[in-house]
């Protein structure tokens, strides 16, 4: 069944055990999460603290500007974009220029980082968080452990190649993970981040809706999921930003938003939604 070793590749009388499964891995992954509170609490408390993590053990996470934050007290969110870089990479990276937002993205290898090279650089050398969202997108729930390490490894070696760094940040695809994508992600030095607000910017080409799913779902310590490869997202950005600094909120990257703490390989690290 999803989210286990167990029956990973099941047969037709597993069906309704799948089915039911599936309801459990589509709200996310069925294995322990952590929030970025409770990371920020460990390290507070001398777990998992980090001696580099922009700002040193027990400090503040810091911009890559060198601005200090210290999301126990600020209103934080992360950014994420997943599945570029695409055609409409460079005009987003324009506006979070403009709008002065560092963001988190997880690169698809196949298709997208060996056809961006120079996108893929760019991401980095302006400051934001260059993170793995696999080879070519395979749900990894469903692949055995050799398969799920070729789709990260490969994307790890593409993207250092450019940048001349691994990826720490890993996002399984449909947020599907389970016992063996965690120890695979742990050999290979990556965590791994979920989400709590999402657009479903995939379904839609409507900007102005895109916009408004993304404010009417935010909240402090928020993760937000869009895809900078569909046509209404990027443009539905500098309205997402401007609206949510105006409401206080403060926009850092998935590691900032866990500082003090230093993300753990293998870890999944999931906000929790308000009630």
């Amino acid at each position: 069944m999803f989210g286990t070793k167990t029956g990973r590749r099941r047969g037709p009388a597993l069906a309704l055990l799948a089915a039911a499964s599936l309801v459990l891995t589509l709200g996310g992954c069925s294995v322990g999460t952590v929030t970025p509170a409770e990371a920020r609490d460990q390290a507070g408390s001398g777990e998992g603290a980090s001696a580099d993590a922009k700002g040193g053990k027990g400090g503040k996470g810091e911009t890559p500007a060198g601005e200090a934050v210290d999301c126990t007290k600020a209103k934080c969110i992360a950014l994420t974009f997943d599945a570029g870089p695409g055609k409409d990479t460079p005009r987003l990276l324009d506006i979070l220029k403009e709008k002065q937002v560092h963001a988190t993205f997880f690169l698809l290898g196949k298709k997208h980082v060996v056809r961006y090279p120079d996108v893929v650089r760019r991401i980095a050398d302006e400051g934001h968080e260059v993170a793995n969202h696999t080879w070519t997108h395979r749900i990894l729930t469903d692949t055995d452990a050799n398969e799920v390490r070729d789709e990260l490894s490969r994307t790890q070696d593409a993207i250092a190649k450019i940048t001349g760094r691994k990826p720490t940040l890993m996002r399984p695809p449909q947020g599907r993970t389970d016992d063996t994508v965690s120890d695979v992600s742990r050999e290979l030095g990556l965590s791994q981040v979920l989400w709590s607000i999402t657009a479903k910017d995939y379904s839609t080409e409507d900007s102005t809706l895109i916009r408004q799913r993304v404010l009417d779902q935010a909240h402090g310590d928020g993760i937000i999921l869009l895809h900078d490869i569909y046509k209404g997202t990027v443009p539905a950005v500098p309205g997402i930003i401007d609206e949510l600094k105006r409401q206080g909120y403060t926009f850092v990257t998935v590691p900032q938003l866990l500082a003090p703490a230093r993300p753990e390989p293998g870890t999944v690290y999931r906000p929790e939604r308000p009630e």
